[in-house]
């Protein structure tokens, strides 16, 4: 089964980061019990400690403007990998913060989850 790995992963970050702005405690349904994020340099693994995470970070309202998107299929199981650059614009600051986030995306059932997310905050 061939995928359009690019058109995946645009429809994956539109989904993830539009559903992070809104409402990120919805977002443990992308995660399973061994997934891993690394944030900053906290790792965090499984679906209910990586949301635990991201609710808890220290900011009411953001919002994510993607730079650059890249994808490569990453192995022959379909599994796909997708490099993502941009902005946060974090409740009422006037500067956005840049960011990079890579995602491991595995097929199951028809859909994708995450078993990879990683994310770093880009200073200077």
């Amino acid at each position: 089964m061939s995928v359009d790995f690019n058109a995946l992963a645009q429809q994956f970050c539109n989904f993830y980061y539009d559903q992070f702005d809104k409402d990120r405690s919805q977002l443990g349904n992308l995660y399973r019990d061994h997934s891993m994020m690394t944030f900053e340099s906290s790792q965090i693994q499984g679906g209910r400690s990586i949301v635990e995470k991201l609710v808890s970070l220290p900011f009411r309202k953001v919002g994510h403007r993607i730079s650059t998107l890249d994808a490569q299929p990453a192995s022959e199981n379909g599994d796909v990998l997708v490099m993502v650059t941009g902005e946060l614009v974090v409740d009422d600051e006037q500067n956005p913060q840049r960011y990079s986030q890579c995602f491991h995306l595995i097929p199951e059932a028809g859909s994708y989850y995450v078993l990879n997310d990683v994310f770093r905050l880009n200073y200077g």
